[in-house]
């Protein structure tokens, strides 16, 4: 996959602002908990799989036409016959294109099989096979183990969380008209719209929400770099301005909400820049689990969780996709409700420098085994402000085989006060650090902290506090 994907994701993340929109309405009213009947037909196996063949075509079509590279996608019977019979390896594409645009046209495939009414597990198989399939039939180059993962397995969980927020965006639709609702749904995930249009759009193949409590912000404003070591990295943008949306789903606490389905929970985040188009694309969601409670003050949930990262803060950027063990929970006493996250996993990362001054030395990126940590912390006072912290780390081992690691840390701290209804002001501190170490390179270490103010539009519920009796 080549550049085209590269900024037409970054066009759909500055769109997100579009779902601003919905926010701001109350939920409606959910007169059941149970599973919608989606659609009541048997889904047709071969449906996706067409839609995966000719979406294959049509990328590799445009790579061809428009593309750099155009020899790789001069795709012949023999080039399939000799990708079929080569061994895996480990490309060195852009990491943009490895890292971004392959989740992305993962998560294509994925919703091609989900909005045609398949289970998480069935359309993670068709992703997964959709991989395959570019890699062997898609392009002449040797086909790639990094892409089945970035691609199949990353590709699914950005799928699933596109799906529910597409899903949401039509179930709820926030007084938008119908031609808004199918709009800013197709905006978000392009694969459920393609199919809701063959399906004509009937009210039947919309996935329920079942009544999930959700809390969502979308933040306008502008960071400025008040500490920066750039260590190799010749990137250097001081000020930039910045766009965020987030979204949980799924909190725990709600009467009557069951965690039966995959991502039944799951967190969104995506970040647009000024400076580098896309400084993060984060999802997390639980996979397996149950919820549980302690006490009359507090309810969660705990299980396997799976998660796709993308951070790139300017002067070295990594992604993950990651299975973790962790638990979310809600803690409330009077005014004060405490939310947060605890995970800690194993993950496929890679991770490398922005603009090295020694390409010829730094080698681009590189990939490793990756254990991970997370933790996150919302503390609301009141329905009138909130503290959030965010703290992760990755630590990437035995990187690109040469024996060397990185060790990268990312703490993000911010404070919102509401002004007025769902509209609040929120100022931010961003740090990102990198450590690296390889035998045949030495130390080299790079950090960089931003400080910022937003605007801060707040969803239905505010800072997303939830109720139970």
């Amino acid at each position: 996959m080549a550049h085209p994907y590269t900024r037409g994701i970054a066009a759909f993340l500055l769109l997100f602002a579009a779902t601003a929109s919905f926010a701001q309405a109350p939920m409606q009213a959910q007169a059941q908990v149970a599973d919608p009947p989606l659609p009541a037909q048997k889904p047709d196996y071969l449906l996706p799989l067409y839609e995966i063949i000719g979406f294959d075509l049509l990328v590799n079509r445009i790579n061809y036409c428009c593309g750099t590279d155009r020899i790789d996608y001069a795709v012949t019977l023999d080039s399939i016959n000799h990708n079929l019979h080569s061994s895996w390896t480990v490309d060195r594409d852009p990491f943009s294109v490895n890292q971004l645009g392959h989740p992305y046209q993962g998560s294509m495939y994925y919703g091609f099989a989900r909005s045609a009414g398949f289970n998480f597990w069935e359309s993670a198989g068709y992703a997964v096979a959709g991989s395959a399939l570019w890699e062997i039939a898609g392009e002449r180059t040797p086909p790639s183990r990094n892409d089945m993962v970035s691609t199949g397995i990353g590709g699914t969980f950005l799928g699933e969380s596109l799906f529910r927020m597409a899903s949401l965006v039509l179930e709820k639709g926030g007084g938008m008209n119908p031609f808004w609702r199918e709009t800013v749904a197709a905006v978000v995930s392009p694969s459920t719209a393609f199919n809701r249009y063959l399906q004509g759009h009937r009210p039947e193949t919309v996935f329920s929400s079942r009544g999930a409590e959700y809390y969502s912000r979308l933040q306008l404003g502008l960071m400025g770099t008040v500490q920066n070591a750039q260590g190799n990295s010749a990137a250097n943008v001081r000020n930039e301005a910045q766009a965020d949306f987030a979204l949980d789903y799924g909190m725990p606490g709600k009467d009557g909400y069951q965690y039966r389905r995959p991502f039944d929970y799951f967190a969104f985040q995506a970040t647009a820049t000024t400076a580098n188009f896309v400084e993060s694309l984060m999802t997390r969601g639980l996979l397996a689990g149950r919820d549980y409670k302690n006490g009359p003050n507090y309810r969660g949930i705990w299980g396997i969780y799976g998660s796709y990262d993308y951070i790139s803060p300017q002067t070295f950027r990594i992604s993950s996709t990651a299975l973790s063990l962790g638990t979310t929970g809600q803690w409330r006493h009077d005014d004060v409700v405490v939310q947060g996250t605890a995970m800690a996993g194993l993950g496929y990362a890679a991770v490398g420098t922005i603009n090295s001054a020694a390409p010829s030395v730094d080698r681009d990126y590189h990939y490793g085994v990756a254990p991970q940590a997370l933790l996150a912390a919302r503390a609301i006072f009141r329905d009138r402000s909130s503290l959030d912290l965010t703290l992760r780390e990755y630590f990437v081992s035995d990187v690109g085989n040469r024996g060397g690691h990185d060790n990268i840390a990312r703490a993000d701290i911010a404070y919102t006060w509401r002004v007025k209804d769902q509209h609040a002001i929120t100022v931010k501190y961003l740090w990102n650090r990198r450590d690296a170490n390889y035998p045949d390179i030495g130390n080299r270490g790079q950090s960089r902290g931003t400080f910022g103010i937003f605007y801060t539009l707040l969803g239905h519920d505010h800072f997303g506090a939830v109720d139970w009796k």
